[in-house]
């Protein structure tokens, strides 16, 4: 039996749906016609169609309908006393429903149910329909109905009951059957993304950890440095594009930092961990931002994962490779005798799996994420006691994983942030980054409408940097990696934010 709620809104979407006090818009044999207050006919659209839905919103008004004799879907609004209609994209799957979906950023968003069971999610603007993402549905479905406030989509599978499909487009696609179980998330607000790069070379699970180089003179001509865990190091301008590819093998985590006095000069030197030597790979960086290999360092974990690096006060790099099985490491990377070698300085261990990882260079403070427990620290300098405090455990706000740490460093000697990825609540924290580290909040990501990106989800790795790259970033930029490619379904990438935005809804100083 149909629950209560889809049947009122197919009961709607079968007959006269009042969208305003002024306005309706009713389905018959005739076609689509928009009536007044008092039922006078204002305008009509001639279409056989069975299937329809509408929302209206203010002054708001639109509806779609599955055109019965060119099976394709149509969209039409509500133009003062006028319909305005065209045709949508026709998708390569015969549709047996169609509903509407209003979201929390207030974006329309339009599902097409396939009859073999294949479905799809589109993003609705003025005159446009963009793929999402696919869904697997069920074959056959008997009609279906978006719930908005609670965020599901309903649609009935004869024989087998009622099924709820979660509508949030980003992360793992979620459904229920007859008792529908959502998580509840805290209310963050949403920040959308102004760039995206290229996509990685590889499907599935392949980008992980970006880092930012600064370039000296003009901010603009910056890079993000991004691994792909099953090819490389990718490198990226600030535009999105790819500009190298590093195929050096399978590397997870990627840090770097500039201006290393080593070997008698300085260095911009970038560190990832290679996961099939158990290894340390490091890398260059010139003055244009071109990155080339420059050595293969060995360390004597079994399961090399995570990794940061940070500046010493004298100048000097030290890197800090994790295992698996919760060691951390610290080497000093260094040019000796023409040669790059990693000395190993000390180890601790924590009970389980760390990955994440950022150093406080003002504090000479180590952040390291255990990704099943919480935020630790303790104190970077290699001669000092390995005595790590717990900053904030996994609850309702950090959500398992613990996944990338950055750190935000006020220019001036402003105040510093750390920034985490919750990535079980596909969000994303912010903490001050001295005692007692208060959380000042958190925020998601999501669809910017106008520039084409879809929102990101399930984040592994993070940086932001606190330079001018000019622009919209003249006050910094985070870049985070999307664990789900969307609008459409793709390859995954890595998404650019202005710090400024963070700051504005977090109200930081």
């Amino acid at each position: 039996m149909i629950r209560t709620a889809l049947a009122a809104a197919l009961l709607a979407a079968s007959t006269a749906g009042a969208l305003a006090a002024d306005r309706a818009l009713t389905l018959d044999k005739n076609g689509l016609h928009l009536l007044d207050a008092q039922g006078r006919e204002l305008d009509r659209h001639a279409v056989r169609a069975k299937r329809w839905d509408q929302r209206g919103e203010g002054s708001e008004r639109v509806a779609v309908l599955l055109d019965a004799d060119r099976s394709r879907p149509l969209l039409a609004r509500v133009r003062g006393d006028r319909l305005a209609v065209h045709d949508l994209p026709a998708p390569d799957f015969e549709v047996e429903a169609l509903c509407l979906h209003r979201d929390p950023q207030g974006l329309l968003h339009l599902f097409l149910l396939g009859n073999d069971g294949l479905s799809e999610q589109w993003l609705l603007g003025e005159r446009s329909a963009r793929p999402l993402r696919r869904l697997a549905t069920a074959p056959h479905p008997q009609g279906c109905a978006v719930d908005d406030e609670r965020g599901l989509l309903q649609f009935g599978e004869a024989g087998v009951g009622q099924w709820f499909v979660a509508t949030e487009p980003e992360g793992r696609p979620r459904r229920w059957l007859n008792e529908p179980a959502p998580t509840a998330r805290p209310a963050w607000p949403v920040l959308q993304p102004t760039a995206q790069t290229d996509p990685v070379g590889q499907q599935g699970d392949a980008a992980d950890d970006p880092a930012i180089w600064v370039h000296p003179q003009d901010g603009r001509r910056s890079a993000v440095l991004g691994t792909n865990k099953k090819q490389g190091l990718l490198v990226y301008g600030l535009d999105g594009r790819q500009r190298q590819l590093l195929p050096v093998g399978r590397i997870n985590n990627v840090d770097l930092r500039q201006g290393i006095r080593t070997g008698g000069r300085a260095w911009d030197l970038a560190v990832a961990t290679q996961r099939d030597e158990q290894s340390l790979v490091l890398f260059g960086i010139d003055g244009r931002g071109h990155v080339a290999e420059l050595a293969r360092l060995p360390t004597d974990l079994a399961d090399i994962y995570g990794l940061c690096v940070g500046r010493t006060p004298d100048g000097q790099l030290d890197a800090f490779p994790n295992d698996k099985d919760g060691r951390v490491q610290q080497y000093r990377i260094e040019r000796h005798e023409g040669k790059w070698r990693a000395r190993l300085l000390r180890q601790f261990k924590l009970d389980s799996q760390p990955e994440g990882c950022v150093v406080d260079e003002r504090a000479q403070r180590l952040f390291v994420g255990e990704e099943k427990r919480g935020i630790w620290a303790l104190d970077a300098t290699a001669d000092a006691p390995a005595q790590p405090q717990l900053v904030m455990p996994v609850g309702r706000e950090l959500v398992a994983d613990v996944e990338g740490l950055a750190l935000y460093q006020g220019r001036r000697g402003g105040p510093s942030y750390l920034v985490v990825s919750s990535q079980g609540s596909d969000s994303y924290l912010v903490l001050d980054a001295r005692p007692p580290f208060q959380l000042r909040g958190g925020f998601r990501i999501g669809i910017n409408e106008q520039r084409g990106i879809d929102g990101a989800s399930e984040t592994d790795g993070l940086e932001v940097s606190s330079a001018d790259f000019g622009g919209l970033y003249s006050q910094g930029l985070l870049v985070v990696q999307d664990g789900h490619k969307r609008l459409p379904d793709g390859r995954q990438n890595f998404k650019l934010l202005p710090w400024s935005e963070v700051a504005r809804a977090l109200r930081l100083p």
